[in-house]
């Protein structure tokens, strides 16, 4: 689809849009278009798509709510058809909802994830045009990439439950309807999207059911609008609190709250809150951090109040009798496997709630985070228990790198590479080091080699901290988070005892205090350890490096963990080896310069070698490689790396590493000169039909503050070409 054919245009939403409409044929004609509603000073928005625009438009004009917006956009092209504004407008109530700028007043998502030709080829490009149009209308703030990784987006209500999850949302609708139970315990590992039924379910209570979109629920549509509307009739206007045991998470969960339209941060609380209200419902993502009174440091006094306000022994009672006591309806999500100290509450006590009459069960079993999915997680349970079926096991998928490491510097190393490359990527460890930083910022905690590093310098939200990529977080600081790729750090406190086949503790080298104190069976202490390492290894959505430090430890990984090589050695491909763009792309006779321009050079296309390609790569026959020299770019790319680049077939490249040729720069008959630079462009409206460029800039992105940018006026631009984008260095 050429962009000339795609349009954003702004009108003000009142009567007077009609006669805008009589000159507009996409109107005119009923033709399929998405639109989104606006309001700059109530910061709220509403998006929907139609193929009669009049009639849309003067429905919407009559409703309580959206008649308040003021402010319309239209999103038109020749090439839509209704499956692709369908999947258009479901895109972007995802995204804007993860932006953050408005909040939406729709009730849930559209339609979304349904295929129709061309989905993936064409409307994807066209759907990442049109978010970079809204950006400079003022729509929204974020580019894609940023949102994928936000908080806000990750635990967005408007984003769609996979079959699994909209089966478990029912059974706790059944569940909350009865009148018999009072408790249901949904049981799930980690990554299996309890904390996203959750805030689903708090949308759903708090959303009129005239916004709230039930085609999503396919062939359950009408027992999910029946069932509803039962809910609603029974709490018509819930008080509802969502119970976070983790503080750091919480604070997380506040801020996704603030900004849903219907939700307040006030709905998060921490156990100790429940003890001031009753509540019709309350929900308890993370319920095996629940505390019990062992080991809680300042939160004895606060924890011995609300026992005294509940009328509980506060030697006996727990978190979990807070809840249950203050609540008509308690949903917890829970899983034994993510306990990790002994101050969370006994899984006898949640066994004890399973036996009760009013209680029911329910199972949540699929893989949501991480793409190894289930397979991963039972070979990282059979790893830690040393229960793998045979020796030499090795965990095998395409679509998730699970690697050992024999040196920290370069697992660090490829960690800060993916965190540039994808984000949210970062270091985790056991507790098997003191945390001396917190008292004296100078003094590193962790030393391996020539390795030093410190614990996280923040409790709250270290994940998003700024800075995080160079601190070493640890259970409290990610239980709960997505990572897109996690460095485990395996601490002295836990080894392996061959002659045994099982892993073994060294309680002298665990550091926790409050995570040892009191435990008197070295097997609980085990529990808790082995949980912790579990807990942290399935927090990486795409992928999860491993370094060990005890060597006998190390030695029965490596029985089971593909080894990570370096680069240098693993490269290249020989020929008898290479399976053309499946496991290998075209190294091309092509330097190109991190500074300015290269001096011209002429490509032959039939000459290169083959190199392989990352496993977190996924294959494609647009992939290329070549070499790039010097260093502007070196907080990214080392001088002489060889490079992974995409061809650019269109779409935005604006904040993107790209290659670029210029053949106008020095004689174009003797080639083209090239560099890799971070694109950036001002545009100075259209022409024809199509964006013109007021200038171009090339940034370098160097800690040498030498480089300056590169700058291209409008005359500059003939000749300049983006022949690629960056995607890693290999």
């Amino acid at each position: 689809m050429s962009e000339s054919n795609l349009a954003v245009k702004r009108y003000n939403f009142d009567s007077q849009i009609f006669d805008e409409f009589n000159s507009l044929h996409y109107a005119k004609d009923l033709w399929p278009l998405v639109y989104i509603l606006s309001d700059d000073k109530s910061k709220e928005a509403y998006v929907g798509e139609t193929t009669d625009a009049y009639s849309r438009m003067k429905s919407h004009l009559k409703h309580d709510k959206k008649q308040q917006l003021t402010v319309v956009h239209l999103i038109t092209s020749e090439k839509f058809n209704k499956s692709a504004t369908l999947d258009i407008e479901s895109n972007l109530i995802k995204y804007i909802s993860g932006d953050g700028k408005f909040k939406l007043i729709n009730g849930n998502l559209g339609i979304a994830n349904h295929e129709y030709y061309q989905k993936r080829e064409v409307y994807w490009g066209v759907f990442k045009r049109v978010w970079n149009q809204l950006r400079a209308e003022g729509i929204s703030n974020h580019s894609l990439e940023h949102i994928d990784n936000s908080d806000l987006y990750k635990y967005s209500p408007y984003k769609t439950l996979t079959g699994e999850q909209k089966i478990g949302l029912l059974l706790i609708i059944n569940n909350l309807l009865s009148d018999k139970l009072k408790n249901v315990i949904i049981e799930g590992g980690a990554g299996t999207g309890k904390t996203i039924l959750a805030i689903f379910l708090f949308k759903l209570l708090n959303s009129d059911n005239t916004d709230f979109n039930f085609k999503e629920f396919g062939a359950e549509e009408n027992e999910f609008i029946v069932k509803v509307k039962e809910l609603k009739a029974k709490f018509p206007n819930p008080n509802m609190a969502l119970v976070i045991p983790m503080s750091s998470f919480r604070n997380t969960l506040k801020k996704v709250f603030r900004n849903i339209k219907g939700l307040k941060a006030s709905m998060v609380v921490g156990p100790a809150q429940v003890a001031k209200n009753t509540y019709d419902i309350v929900l308890v993502d993370e319920s095996h951090r629940l505390r019990r009174r062992v080991n809680l440091g300042a939160y004895f006094g606060a924890f011995d109040k609300a026992c005294i306000k509940l009328d509980l022994d506060r030697y006996t009672a727990s978190e979990l009798d807070f809840v249950i006591k203050q609540s008509d309806k308690t949903v917890l999500f829970y899983d034994e496997g993510q306990s990790i100290k002994p101050s969370d509450v006994k899984k006898e006590d949640f066994d004890k709630l399973k036996q009760a009459s009013d209680t029911n069960i329910e199972y949540l079993k699929s893989q949501f985070r991480v793409r190894g999915g289930n397979g991963y997680v039972k070979f990282i349970d059979g790893l830690l228990k040393c229960k793998l079926s045979f020796e030499k096991q090795l965990f095998k998928s395409d679509e998730y790198e699970f690697l050992l490491f024999d040196s920290l510097e370069n697992m660090v190393s490829e960690i800060k590479l993916r965190d540039k490359e994808h984000g949210l990527s970062r270091l985790v460890a056991g507790y098997a080091w003191p945390w001396i930083s917190n008292k004296d910022a100078t003094k590193f905690d962790i030393n391996i080699g020539d390795v030093s590093l410190k614990w996280n310098s923040v409790a709250v939200d270290w994940v998003n901290t700024e800075g995080s990529i160079n601190e070493v977080g640890c259970i409290h600081t990610t239980q709960g988070y997505d990572l897109n790729y996690t460095g485990v750090i395996f601490g002295h406190e836990i080894s392996y005892d061959k002659e045994k086949d099982e892993i073994v503790i060294k309680e002298e080298n665990y550091f926790d205090k409050n995570g040892k104190q009191s435990i008197k069976d070295p097997e609980d202490l085990k529990e808790y350890i082995l949980n912790i390492y579990k807990t942290i290894m399935l927090r990486g959505i795409r992928g999860t490096y491993v370094y060990v430090c005890d060597d006998d430890l190390r030695a029965y990984f490596a029985q089971h963990l593909d080894q990570f090589k370096s680069k240098v050695e693993s490269i290249y491909l020989e020929v008898d080896k290479v399976v053309p763009f499946e496991n290998s792309v075209p190294l091309y006779n092509l330097n190109a310069a991190a500074g300015n321009f290269s001096d011209n050079q002429i490509i032959d296309i039939n000459e290169f070698d083959w190199v392989k390609i990352p496993n977190h790569v996924k294959a494609s026959n647009n992939l290329f490689a070549c070499k790039v020299y010097g260093e502007s770019m070196n907080q990214i790319i080392p001088n002489g790396s060889v490079c992974l680049f995409r061809k650019y077939s269109g779409g935005s490249r604006d904040g993107k590493i790209v290659l670029v040729q210029h053949s106008n720069i020095q004689d174009s008959e003797f080639g083209a000169g090239y560099t890799v630079k971070e694109y950036h462009s001002t545009k100075q409206g259209k022409e024809n039909g199509q964006w013109r460029h007021g200038s171009i800039t090339l940034k370098p992105l160097s800690n040498d503050e030498g480089y300056e940018d590169i700058e291209l006026a409008e005359v500059e631009m003939e000749g300049f070409k983006v022949v690629g984008v960056f995607e890693c260095v290999l």
